[in-house]
């Protein structure tokens, strides 16, 4: 990925092939490898969806990324791309990490010293009030605190940052707040020197299948995670298990046995997430002698630069349909049994991906879509 700063064309091909159908974060790095450019990767897309018998997605002109930055730009936003200096440098390190994001407000996008703070819509009052104590004082500890912008805690932990500095992301586009009542505390954010931030096109309303991508752009952005109320199945313990999967701390704010919305943090502190009841404990934690947070993140190695493996052929194409089920495999297994090379595997896999045929689950299984 870039170490600068993206051209004004460069940038037009990026928000035009993350935007095309079938094009997620995983799909548009591959392309980037195979390719070595977004430029060159539109070109090709057409042929590459072809292969498996499908028409082509209709690629957004340059015009229609254009008038989405200009969107952007009419709000006060920015798209920053991946590898950029001002992209949130922890987000880097995590699996398919978003090639673009729309940031409206300051440069705390890029701090390093970030803690997650969720929990319940539907807050105690003594919940609100752990979450605004947590906020503030990490805040004055140097803390940038990042939630997502939702009611209850989430919203309590931002109102208690704001001076300090606080990230708020978004299931939607930077254009679609939500909920609506929350767009005062949106605002502040922004004009007191915190930022709002999505990976979401510009004009897009959220959905119930978007707020787990929300969460795990929390728990990406951040150092650890701090779960201060939450039921038994909620929205913060995919949160929780997200950041689990990103290496990063898991705490949790013990409660009442006798609350539901203590039952998913009680659960996570018996499954060996870290029992806090003061900012300090994070504090503490995170400065321990174990290996920084920052050296257990681990650059994506599953997947091999792809530019000078060879074009497929139709009988490798063919073994691994043969090896692929609507059951989820591996792509390690998938390597095994078929017996061919990781990088042929691998653009066969993105063809597939193109085409709308496969379904990409855990980071590194697929199957095929019925």
């Amino acid at each position: 990925m870039t170490r600068e700063r993206l051209t004004p064309t460069q940038r037009v091909d990026w928000l035009r092939l993350i935007r095309t159908d079938n094009v997620g974060p995983q799909t548009f790095l591959q392309l980037i490898s195979r390719f070595g450019s977004a430029g060159t990767a539109l070109e090709a897309l057409p042929g590459l969806i072809r292969r498996n018998g499908t028409s082509p997605s209709a690629i957004p002109a340059a015009a229609e990324a254009e008038d989405e930055i200009a969107r952007a730009e009419r709000i006060g936003a920015r798209f920053v791309a991946l590898g950029e200096p001002d992209y949130p440098p922890h987000l880097e390190h995590i699996h398919a990490p978003p090639p673009l994001i729309a940031v409206k407000g300051s440069h705390i996008v890029s701090a390093q010293k970030t803690i997650g703070i969720v929990g319940a819509r539907n807050a105690s009052a003594a919940g609100r009030r752990m979450a605004q104590l947590l906020a503030s004082d990490l805040g004055n500890a140097g803390y940038a605190v990042v939630s997502g912008l939702a009611r209850g805690i989430d919203a309590a932990a931002h109102d208690a940052s704001l001076r300090t500095g606080t990230i708020a992301v978004l299931a939607g586009g930077l254009d679609r707040l939500y909920p609506q009542e929350n767009i005062p505390l949106a605002e502040a954010i922004v004009d007191q020197g915190g930022a709002l931030v999505s990976e979401m096109p510009f004009g897009w309303e959220a959905r119930a299948r978007d707020f787990p991508r929300r969460n795990r752009l929390v728990a990406g952005i951040s150092l650890g995670v701090v779960i201060v109320e939450a039921a038994k199945r909620s929205g913060s313990l995919i949160t929780a298990r997200l950041a689990l999967e990103q290496n990063r701390e898991v705490f949790a704010v013990p409660g009442s046995p006798l609350d539901p919305r203590a039952e998913g943090g009680n659960a996570l502190i018996r499954q060996g997430a870290i029992l806090i009841t003061s900012a300090e404990d994070i504090i503490n934690d995170l400065a321990q002698s174990r290996p920084p947070q920052a050296d257990l993140f681990q650059e994506d190695d599953q997947d091999q630069p792809l530019g000078a493996v060879p074009d497929p052929t139709s009988d490798e194409r063919t073994q691994l349909l043969d090896a692929l089920s609507p059951a989820p495999v591996s792509i390690d297994t998938l390597v095994e049994v078929t017996g061919l090379p990781a990088g042929t595997v691998q653009i066969l896999l993105l063809e597939l991906d193109l085409a709308g045929r496969i379904e990409r689950s855990g980071g590194q299984l697929v199957a095929l879509r019925i």
